[in-house]
């Protein structure tokens, strides 16, 4: 059964990530930014600047929504798991180094389409029954194409559904399992033999976190990545770049390696990646695995901000791929890279290998800190992807589904813990590029929207009053 399943997904990833999806993706990022102006550098100053200075205003949201940085942090939360950290080890051992390089292509692309997601499901939200803004690809779908195009938010929402299991759940519990079974053999705490007793108790405990956090709703989820995001992403950004730093002498050697893979990734690798598609298959696929552009799920939580202006919100998807792909994911393949870890390419690898830069560079000690951000990488990351879940079901079957789904989407934390993960991985990058295309689909009609909302708020006062506070 498992042997058909693998052949079977691997027929459809083959296609789903193959040369018309990287055509697409690419393309529509290359389109958003043209007919945008390629805002997501020139105004990027702007955007890092209202972004990181709504991390420190205190507010309160309206009832219903929460905080502009809130729902970016629930959205960040979403992005800054395994796919910042496994996911960029898995592109460089299938890859080569030299899909590093086109990460970087795709996060460029990539900001103006997650901005582009955002301030459409910011236009095109409404309210649910509860009060609460719910949006995303579905609803703007909905409300913003003609009804010709409608099964392409049915398609989205049931994509998104399925996904959210193995990418925003299995995957994300394996990443902390194995990150916490590392500082514990390290020490010398537990035996090998005891580790799948181990596990199961991690996934008990995890299931029902998680429970706790996703039924208390989307103020509580808001409240819980507001300060876990920030305080995570700070403790694994110094500890990588401590590990460049001691490593400073391999930098040049580690970027001449990115950039000659690239497009000579047999140079690099020995022969073993062989082709340059290959790379840059694998670098956009992680690299969308880890900033999410593309795929729809991010604008689902940024919807719900309580925000005065489209574009306003959709400047924080610019800063959220950025964080996300061109900081988090890079200082992971240069811990990877830089502290001379060895691996063999060709050979699929995990979070791991991550850890692995980390303890050669530091010693085992380090693994106990690991451990604690690995922990809030994937714990952050099961919490947004919950959200998506429930607002993709909710969309399909109404309300009353939702807290059911939240029990079983908890529950299946305890597999994640327990099973081996090797086919889930395939099948939810498998399911991400799914959800991709009713989405990339709707922002490439959408984007006349797109440009009239730009246009509305760069040359209105809503900016200038927006720079002013």
């Amino acid at each position: 059964m498992l042997a058909t399943i693998e052949s079977i997904n691997a027929v459809v990833n083959d296609f789903v990530w193959g040369v018309p999806a990287m055509i697409c993706i690419i393309g529509v990022g290359l389109y958003l930014s043209f007919v945008t102006g390629f805002i997501q550098l020139r105004k990027f100053g702007y955007a890092i600047k209202t972004t990181i200075g709504k991390a420190f205003h205190k507010t309160n949201a309206a009832e219903g929504a929460t905080t502009p940085f809130q729902a970016l942090c629930t959205a960040l939360a979403a992005t800054l798991g395994t796919g910042s950290i496994a996911g960029v080890a898995g592109a460089i051992t299938i890859g080569g180094p030299g899909a590093v390089f086109w990460m970087w292509i795709s996060a460029l692309l990539g900001m103006c389409t997650k901005f582009s997601e955002v301030t459409l499901a910011v236009h095109f939200r409404e309210k649910n029954i509860h009060g609460d803004w719910v949006g995303g690809p579905m609803y703007y779908i909905k409300n913003g194409l003609s009804k010709n195009w409608q099964w392409l938010s049915v398609a989205f929402a049931l994509f998104g559904t399925l996904a959210v299991f193995g990418t925003g759940n299995a995957t994300q519990v394996n990443t902390i399992t194995v990150a916490i079974d590392s500082a514990l053999l390290n020490f010398n705490v537990i035996a090998s033999e005891h580790i799948g007793t181990v596990n199961l108790f991690i996934g008990i405990i995890i299931a029902i976190f998680v429970a706790l956090v996703l039924l208390g709703g989307i103020k509580r989820i808001g409240m819980v990545t507001e300060k876990l995001v920030p305080f995570m992403a700070l403790l694994y950004i110094v500890l990588a770049l401590g590990v460049v730093l001691i490593h400073m002498e391999q930098l040049p050697f580690v970027l001449k390696m990115i950039f000659k893979g690239a497009f000579d990734p047999s140079a690099v690798t020995g022969g073993v990646v062989g082709t340059v598609f290959m790379s840059l298959k694998k670098g956009i696929s992680r690299g969308i695995f880890s900033n999410e552009a593309g795929l729809g799920t991010g604008p689902i939580a940024h919807a719900s901000a309580d925000t005065n202006h489209p574009v306003k919100q959709g400047l924080f998807g610019i800063f959220e791929v950025f964080t996300a792909t061109i900081l988090i994911c890079t200082l992971t393949a240069l811990v990877i890279l830089c502290s001379g870890t060895k691996f063999t390419y060709g050979v699929a690898a995990g979070a791991e290998l991550s850890i692995s830069g980390f303890t050669s560079t530091y010693g085992g000690w380090v693994s106990i800190l690991t451990a604690v951000a690995l922990c809030c990488f994937a714990f952050s990351t099961i919490l947004g992807w919950g959200l998506y879940g429930s607002r993709c079901i909710e969309f399909l079957f109404g309300p009353k589904i939702i807290k059911p789904f939240m029990v079983v989407y908890s529950l299946v934390a305890i597999i994640g813990a327990t099973a081996d993960l090797g086919v889930i991985w395939s099948v939810a990058e498998t399911f991400n590029g799914l959800m991709a295309i009713p989405n990339l689909i709707a922002l490439f009609l959408l984007s006349g929207t797109v440009v009239r909302l730009v246009k509305d708020y760069f040359t209105k006062g809503i900016y200038k009053n927006d720079r002013a506070a």
